[in-house]
């Protein structure tokens, strides 16, 4: 992935917030997204691990696995939309995160404590979770 598109791809005013479970394409609440521009594909480095919390996953810090996601860039009452969604800060953290040999962009983070107790994702990669 070329991620110099990412440096130019934020105008004025928006955040690039990486997304890695049901906010993406084609998952059941990429709707939250509306009103978001898609930019790219990414994956983290490795240094996280992708947990599955049930209907959804949370990404934790302090892994060793790359999670597969999407960025958008969202305006900045896309972002405080976001956080209410993912209960920023008392569930989720807003958290910047650096992309494997990109930019750091924003990320909802479960705190690890938290993520413990849940069954990783081995691939990184929500759609790999199997049913």
């Amino acid at each position: 992935m070329d991620y110099s598109v990412l440096e130019s791809a934020c105008l004025p005013g928006e955040t690039l917030v990486f997304v890695y479970g049901n906010s993406m394409s084609g998952e059941p609440d990429h709707q939250l997204m509306t009103g978001a521009r898609f930019v790219a594909e990414g994956k983290t480095k490795a240094e996280y691990d992708l947990v599955d919390l049930g209907g959804f996953p949370a990404m934790v810090h302090g892994g060793a696995t790359c999670v597969n996601g999407e960025v958008y860039a969202l305006t900045a009452g896309g972002v405080r939309y976001m956080d209410e969604v993912e209960d920023h800060p008392e569930y989720f953290r807003r958290t910047n995160v650096e992309l494997e040999d990109g930019p750091a962009v924003d990320c909802y983070l479960l705190p690890p404590a938290h993520g413990r107790p849940f069954p990783r994702i081995h691939s990184g990669n929500w759609r790999e979770r199997g049913f």
